[in-house]
């Protein structure tokens, strides 16, 4: 796949694999964030630590996976409109390795380093 000429049916096809396998993690982590029960009789301090750190963790897990999902919708967008694989600070193209790895990628390594250098 050259730099020049991405395929962008490869790059949809990614794409919604990763929105389809956002999705489907959506349900199995909803349980694990559910409010934990703080009955002393119940359960002891330390597994009400535990879960309560296990909640924290899955919520934050959540607020990740959430976020990538909007990526994913984003570059779906950047995609149908002909703009996907251009770099949004300088406007060249990414190259074609950077998205294979990060689909949903936005800058070029150009301008990503000289964002983490600055």
């Amino acid at each position: 796949m050259s730099d020049a000429e991405l395929d962008l049916g490869h790059f949809r096809s990614k794409l919604y694999a990763l929105r389809r396998e956002l999705s489907e993690t959506a349900a199995t982590s909803k349980a694990a964030a559910a409010v934990v029960e703080l009955d002393q009789s119940r359960i002891g301090r330390l597994s009400r630590m535990d879960a309560m750190q296990g909640q924290a963790m899955s919520a934050e897990m959540e607020h990740r996976r959430k976020q990538h999902l909007e990526d994913v919708e984003r570059a779906l967008d950047r995609l149908e409109q002909g703009n996907y694989g251009f770099c949004a600070s300088c406007g060249e193209p990414i190259a074609a390795a950077r998205l294979d790895f990060e689909p949903t990628i936005t800058i070029c390594i150009g301008c990503a380093s000289a964002q983490e250098n600055a």
